[in-house]
């Protein structure tokens, strides 16, 4: 983010009318939210003001006939947060991005609402998953989904629901320390698996998918 608190957006979608409409809904929205810039392909994050944007929106049909999985690649290697936004998607692709490091997902068709809320979840690095999102992931039963311990389960929740560490270690009357012990045991289960999950919002994802937990419980 900017000095003032703005986040910057890179906006890029195979439409310049969907383009459009995405700026003025963020203009709308009274947030603190400017479109940097707006293109049809990958250079326009990687160039020029894109490349100083705090959120990448990533329309998932970025090309005829295919979705945007090397996009997205490339800029979750360059440490980019990266909302994709889709027109529709299956379930399969949903974790797929996901997996790939999306910061998280919406359909097109969840409008302004939903578009501003997530962009600034993934500027402030917090998790969000929209209602398409949650139906997508609904009752997940993956083979690699890792086993938590009862106090392990415990100590996530905890912490997605609380701004720190030291919040959770006060309400579960443990030291910060052994949160952290918590927490890297969990990362290490899903490291094993295969689905890294490096970072909290990864986490909120990673246990949504996996069914750990309900959107109710945060």
């Amino acid at each position: 983010m900017t000095s003032k608190g703005t986040v910057r957006v890179a906006l890029l979608d195979a439409h310049p009318v969907v383009l459009a409409g995405l700026e003025a809904w963020y203009a709308a929205s009274g947030e603190p939210i400017t479109v940097c810039a707006t293109g049809r392909d990958l250079a326009t994050a990687l160039a020029g003001p894109g490349r100083d944007a705090d959120v990448v929106v990533l329309d998932l049909h970025l090309s005829p006939g295919r979705r945007a999985y090397e996009e997205l690649r490339t800029l979750v290697a360059q440490g980019r947060r990266v909302l994709v936004h889709a027109p529709g998607e299956s379930r399969t692709a949903a974790v797929t991005c996901l997996d790939l490091g999306a910061h998280t997902l919406i359909t097109k068709a969840e409008g302004a609402q939903h578009l501003v809320a997530a962009t600034l979840a993934a500027a402030r690095g917090t998790g969000y998953t929209s209602p398409a999102l949650a139906t997508l992931l609904g009752g997940a039963n993956r083979p690699d989904r890792p086993q938590l311990a009862p106090r392990e389960r415990d100590v996530l929740l905890t912490w997605f629901r609380s701004d720190s560490k030291s919040a959770v270690a006060a309400d579960l009357g443990i030291s910060v320390r052994t949160v952290n012990t918590y927490l890297d045991r969990i990362r290490d289960k899903y490291g094993d698996a295969g689905r890294p999950a490096r970072t909290k919002a990864h986490l909120v994802a990673r246990a949504v998918q996996d069914g750990l937990i309900a959107l109710d419980d945060l």
